[in-house]
């Protein structure tokens, strides 16, 4: 039994170097969040900015609701995936 349970711990382990690519694809996509981010909410700002001076009032708060929660599931997905592995 107990060399069993050996085999299973050494069948089990894992070096660090195995999530590395993981982790470079973590990086370039969290990247990718935050130009989308940046850029949706550059967007959403100039489109609200140009609703003001034509004097055209529309409820651009749930778009910008919309981006800021996006940028928060980008960013809050890497960091849970990298605890989870």
């Amino acid at each position: 039994m107990n060399t069993l349970h050996t085999l299973a711990a050494t069948q089990l382990a894992v070096t660090a170097g195995v999530t590395d690519q993981l982790d470079k694809v973590l990086g370039i996509i969290a990247w990718l969040v935050t130009a989308a981010g940046v850029a949706g909410l550059m967007m959403v700002g100039s489109r609200m900015a140009l609703a003001v001076k034509t004097g055209e009032f529309e409820e651009h708060l749930s778009q910008f609701l919309m981006v800021l929660g996006a940028c928060v599931i980008g960013a809050t997905a890497g960091p849970i995936v990298g605890f989870v592995l």
